[in-house]
């Protein structure tokens, strides 16, 4: 079995806010895109019935994404198996990258597997759901198209370009957010149907496909409210706009700027601003443990 568990960062290719539900949710457009880089999990598998972790990021265990994960999986199949999880964290939290959605999804796929419960991926996805709005998308493993909360995905082909990624060392609040009076009158702002083409969940790792979703596809509109928001933000958004056209992914505050090499991106990452942090990935359609969970 694998030593470790990889759990990916995501961007938001783009994300429209395109109305507001009955029970205070807002409903979205946007498109995921798993990146090269993220945190990392281990499991230390054991006959105690326990589910515990070997960390301490300093928030409580109740509100532990990873050990809510496990304990949702055993809930779900009664399984008594015990489990400690190790976190290898690199992602920024509150920083749009998925972070914390990302390492629930790798504890459902890893501990799926690892206590043989076999749960097909749909449902997982449901279970993941229960989580966070973008757990699903981890779990289902492809680029996607989102709607609703973010669950209903359809699966995209994404060019798969370089990126720069920087943070300004803050963690910016989604609910706070997302209750922005200034979110109370958005408009929708576009429909992309037919991406299915060429991929899609069942283990068809093609990428042959009629249409693409870029970086340069709509807009990111939470961007200007983080920005009001969170200065910080803005700045890095307006020194990373001499080399290209940057976005905010999420509901920030990382932002992200597609390049055409390796090189050019580690360049930028090194004259980065004094007060921000970042790394350099690249951008792919498939979760890594896609392929090998089929």
């Amino acid at each position: 079995m694998r030593a470790s568990w990889p759990a990916p960062a995501k961007i938001n290719l783009f994300l429209h806010v395109v109305g507001k539900r009955s029970d205070g949710y807002h409903e979205l457009e946007t498109a995921f895109q798993f990146l090269s880089y993220g945190d990392e999990l281990t499991f230390d598998i054991n006959q105690t019935g326990v589910i515990s972790r070997s960390y301490d990021l300093g928030f409580p265990e109740d509100t532990d994404l990873c050990l809510r994960a496990a304990h949702l999986l055993a809930m779900h199949t009664d399984e008594t198996v015990g489990v400690e999880i190790g976190l290898i964290k690199r992602l920024p939290m509150g920083g749009g990258l998925g972070g914390g959605s990302s390492n629930a999804a790798t504890v459902l796929l890893a501990l799926n597997e690892l206590w043989g419960v076999g749960l097909e991926r749909r449902v997982l996805a449901e279970l993941g759901l229960e989580l966070g709005a973008d757990v699903p998308v981890f779990i289902m493993g492809t680029s996607a198209w989102a709607e609703g909360v973010g669950e209903r995905l359809t699966p995209i082909c994404a060019p798969e370009p370089w990126f720069v990624v920087l943070n300004p060392n803050i963690e910016v609040s989604t609910a706070e957010i997302f209750s922005n009076k200034r979110l109370t009158d958005v408009g929708h702002m576009k429909k992309i149907r037919a991406l299915e083409k060429g991929i899609d969940f069942n283990g068809r790792h093609s990428c042959i496909e009629e249409r693409v979703i870029d970086s340069t596809f709509g807009i990111n509109q939470l961007e200007s409210i983080v920005c009001a928001e969170y200065p910080e933000v803005n700045d890095l958004l307006e020194w990373l706009s001499q080399f290209g056209a940057p976005r905010m992914t999420g509901s920030g505050g990382s932002v992200f700027l597609a390049v055409n090499s390796q090189n050019k991106a580690e360049q930028i990452l090194e004259e980065r601003p004094p007060n921000s942090a970042g790394f350099v990935a690249k951008g792919e359609n498939f979760h890594p443990l896609f392929k090998e969970m089929e």
